[in-house]
This record gives structure tokens, C-alpha cells and sequence, in this order.
């Protein structure tokens, strides 16, 4: 097989000795603000800023995509063209992996929708909330309010419907949680194409899209990636790559060179903090670079491990791993 340009290839490459069942691709649209007069600035209403609307995409921990993008758009543009873009890549490599797409209902259009279903594609998606919606949910709605104002604990009732707005192509399986609390009703809906009891697959698989909300915070507030300061628009995107890929090293050293340690599920902060933002006196010789540590440096052991964790890998693995 010829080496595919796509930057997913090296993050999901031959080096990985068994092939995956399933992947899930977690795809999420975040404000950036900015604070100048920077190129494709614009105004969002949701986030009530001057912002650009950069959008990720996450496998698991690894970082798939990065794209800034301006903020008057649709918060699911170009996700379906990326989307084409990473399932091809994939199987190429693996053709009979399962691959779910998961998302807010920003990505909700019956487009994605249909190529999905045309494509072998399985998904999950948030659905925002309408009158037909809430109508349908009438009778899980009612039964978790009434079970509420008897025992005055949050209840939860699950259920299921076959709907389809007036512009999808066809009718769509929506799972419908009908939660009420304290504060009042709260129901959600999703759409998906999946197999399953409808609580398992909205507490076990669509909540758990959550996590990828927490890598974009580590992108942002622990690599930087919300310091796009530049007037034109590509400097913006450059500084974004630059903190995916020093993303991707960071958890790459999380994923393999800290596994099994007290930091194995830290935060890149962390990480920083204590194993890479310290003093060293460093050495160079002709054969060798010393560093001289601290003897009273806490982590000094940790830092041991995980160096020598990491020196006897290959170097494929720190692209594929």
C-alpha cells in the first residue's frame, strides 16, 4: 500500500498490531475568542463574542483534526466532507472496522445522515428540540414528571420514536430521555442509526462524548491553541497545528511512555508541570547529552521511567502509537 498523505495515517498506522473492532470519531465545534481585528473575525451569537469556530475531530485521546474556521458559519461545516475524507482513509487500512460518528446536534443535518447510511457509516448525534419532538415524548415526559412529584428524586424514563423533519430524506431512529429534576424537565434527544436499549446507548456512548470536550480544553488552555493573535487568517491556522502536534506528542508520552504511572490520566498541564517544565543543567558532548536534574526534584524517579519507557520504543511508534 502506497503512504497516504492524510495525517491520520500516521496516528493510526501499521505499527498497531491488531486491528480495532470499532472507532468512534468524535467530532465537536468550539468558540475561539479573539480580542483584535484579526482576519475572518466575526461575531457569534451563541458564544456572544468576537470568536473563530475552530472544529476537532478525536478518536478515543488522539487528535484526528484541527481546522480553524470563521464564525458565521453553520457549526457543521465541511464535518461531512471530513468525515468522507478520514472513513476512506481508514479502510484503506482496515476495511472491516466499525466506525461511529458522534456529535452535538450542531452536526445534525440529514446529509451527513444519508451518507452515513449509504456508507456503512453508524452514528450518534444530539437532536435539538422542537414541538413535534416534544410531542412525541409526551408519555415518558408526563410518567418522569408524575414519578418526580411523588418521590421528589430526579427521574429519568427512556424511550424511542421513528421520526424524520421535514427536510431529511427519510425517517430516523431518535431516542428520546425524558429526565426531570428539582429545576424542572430536562429532555434530550438523540438520533442514530445504532443498535441497542435506548439508555444504554445515550448513557454509555452518547454522554461519553463529553470526553472530547476535554481534550479541546486541554488544546486550548494547556497547549495554547486560543492564541491565534495574528491579523491574517493562515498565521491563525498555522498556530493550531503547532499546538495539535505538540498535542500529540504530550499524549503520546501520556499514552505510552506514562502508562501505569500516578500520571497515566493527567492533563497536559500536569504533565508539563511536572515532568517537563523543570530546571536541568544539560550537558553536550560529541557522543551524549546529560541532563543534570535537581537532586531534590519530586518526580525525579517518574521522569527515569518514563525516559527509558520511551528509549527503547521505535521511533514508528511515537507517529503510530
Amino acid at each position: 500500500m502506497s503512504r497516504p498523505s492524510w495525517p491520520l495515517y500516521l496516528w493510526y498506522g501499521i505499527a498497531i498490531a491488531k486491528p480495532p473492532d470499532e472507532l468512534i470519531l468524535d467530532f465537536d465545534a468550539t468558540d475561539d475568542l479573539v480580542h483584535g481585528n484579526q482576519d475572518r473575525r466575526f461575531f457569534h451569537g451563541y458564544y456572544d463574542n468576537y470568536c473563530f469556530l475552530p472544529l476537532y475531530v478525536f478518536c478515543g485521546s488522539r487528535l484526528l483534526v484541527a481546522y480553524l474556521r470563521p464564525a458565521n458559519i453553520d457549526a457543521a461545516l465541511h464535518s461531512g466532507a471530513i468525515l468522507k475524507l478520514l472513513v476512506k482513509r481508514i479502510r484503506q487500512q482496515w476495511p472491516n472496522v466499525r466506525i461511529i460518528f458522534r456529535g452535538d446536534s450542531g452536526f445534525c443535518r440529514w446529509k451527513l445522515m444519508r451518507w452515513a447510511d449509504r456508507n456503512n457509516v453508524r452514528y450518534i448525534i444530539g437532536l435539538a428540540r422542537n414541538a413535534v419532538l416534544e410531542r412525541l415524548s409526551q408519555r415518558w415526559a408526563e410518567t418522569s414528571k408524575t414519578q418526580f412529584e411523588q418521590t421528589h428524586r430526579k427521574q429519568r424514563m427512556f424511550g424511542e420514536f421513528s421520526y424524520a423533519a421535514e427536510t431529511w430524506d427519510c425517517r430516523r431512529r431518535v431516542i428520546v430521555k425524558a429526565e426531570h429534576l428539582r429545576q424542572g424537565e430536562n429532555t434530550r434527544f438523540v438520533v442514530t442509526s445504532l443498535e441497542g436499549e435506548p439508555q444504554r446507548l445515550y448513557d454509555d456512548l452518547y454522554c461519553q462524548r463529553g470526553e472530547a470536550e476535554n481534550r479541546i480544553k486541554e488544546q486550548q488552555l494547556g497547549l495554547f491553541a486560543d492564541r491565534t493573535g495574528c491579523h491574517d487568517f493562515v498565521a491563525n491556522q498555522f498556530r493550531v497545528l503547532l499546538s495539535a502536534a505538540a498535542y500529540i506528542l504530550m499524549d503520546t508520552l501520556r499514552r505510552q511512555g506514562l502508562a501505569g504511572t500516578e500520571l497515566a490520566n493527567a492533563q497536559v498541564w500536569t504533565i508539563r508541570n511536572k515532568i517537563l517544565k523543570i530546571g536541568a543543567r544539560i550537558v553536550c558532548s560529541v557522543r551524549r547529552i546529560v541532563l543534570h536534574l535537581a537532586g531534590g526534584y519530586p518526580f525525579k524517579n517518574l521522569f527515569a521511567f518514563a525516559l527509558a519507557r520511551l528509549s527503547v520504543m521505535p521511533v514508528s511508534s511515537f507517529a503510530f502509537g
